[in-house]
């Protein structure tokens, strides 16, 4: 298995001498053989959140609404001026948030600026009342997702893109650069709904699940039905990459975890390590301690 790291770039870990600690963080990872790099994607925290998240039992959001979030494509420039090999990753971009001509613009740029490193995790999002505020409509999300990044995989790789849809057109156009990766930066997608695991097998490169408090047999039903929507829709689901941040309550849960991550098939699995320590300070012993029980070679 492949591993990343989360960076410090939203809640307590970002509160104070922030730039400092994605540079720490991005550094370390790149030098101990971490594969990836990760930032999540929030553009508002409204301060009354009545949707439910899904990654919590009971539904509520973690991040303090007067906490700092960084923007996550702003945070990947920086990281890739920081950092010489390390992949680069969005867990995930709420699509729908954002005009697909302008996403497949930013991450063609990321793409070219980091010389091919970048990994698009992408998903539908959750929290109405964000949609709202950006004048997104939450009931399109789904379709608007599969439309947005057909889309923009015809900007990424058609000399003179051309695209109709039911929410964007576009035609006699040049969309330049195109990016490093050929055909494309890989596409992850993020969800455990039938629809995310289909739109993984059908559209997408690789898939970024979600290991927390979800019953742990869900993970292997979940990765075989997207090999079956894979190999229905003619495609090898071997090719796809099978990844999931890792959220445990401990970090020695994690280390025991490992092997049962392994054999339910998954290829990544992504670190938070700030979750595991009652301080920045010590994250990056903890990421040098799991890079020698993992057997990660250093760089």
């Amino acid at each position: 298995m492949e591993f990343g790291v989360v960076l410090p770039h939203v809640g307590p870990q970002a509160r104070e001498n922030v730039v400092e600690r994605i540079q720490t963080i991005s550094r370390h990872a790149e030098s101990l053989g971490y594969h990836s790099l990760w930032v999540a994607d929030h553009v508002v925290i409204p301060t009354v959140i009545e949707s439910k998240y899904p990654y919590h039992p009971e539904g509520k959001f973690p991040i303090d609404p007067a906490d700092d979030f960084l923007d996550p494509l702003t945070v990947l420039g920086y990281v890739a001026a920081c950092t010489t090999r390390v992949r680069l990753g969005t867990g995930v971009l709420i699509i729908p948030y954002r005009h697909p001509v302008v996403t497949a613009k930013m991450l063609a740029t990321l793409d070219v600026l980091s010389r091919g490193r970048i990994i698009l995790g992408a998903g539908v999002g959750w929290m109405a009342e964000e949609f709202a505020y950006l004048d997104s409509p939450y009931r399109q999300r789904g379709a608007r997702t599969d439309e947005y990044l057909k889309a923009m995989k015809a900007l990424w790789t058609e000399p003179e893109p051309h695209f109709e849809g039911k929410f964007i057109n576009f035609s006699k156009l040049k969309c330049e650069p195109k990016p490093v990766q050929k055909p494309h930066p890989p596409i992850w997608i993020g969800g455990h709904s039938e629809a995310a695991l289909r739109r993984t097998g059908t559209l997408a490169d690789g898939w970024y699940g979600h290991v927390l408090w979800r019953n742990p047999d869900a993970l292997p039903r979940e990765i075989q039905a997207i090999r079956k929507y894979a190999e229905q829709a003619g495609r090898d689901p071997n090719k796809l990459t099978y990844a999931a941040p890792s959220y445990e309550k401990t970090f020695e849960d994690v280390l025991r975890n490992l092997p049962m991550y392994e054999k339910a098939g998954l290829d990544h699995v992504v670190l938070a390590f700030f979750m595991w320590t009652s301080g920045f300070d010590e994250v990056p012993a903890l990421m040098e301690r799991f890079a020698r029980e993992a057997g990660l070679k250093a760089r």
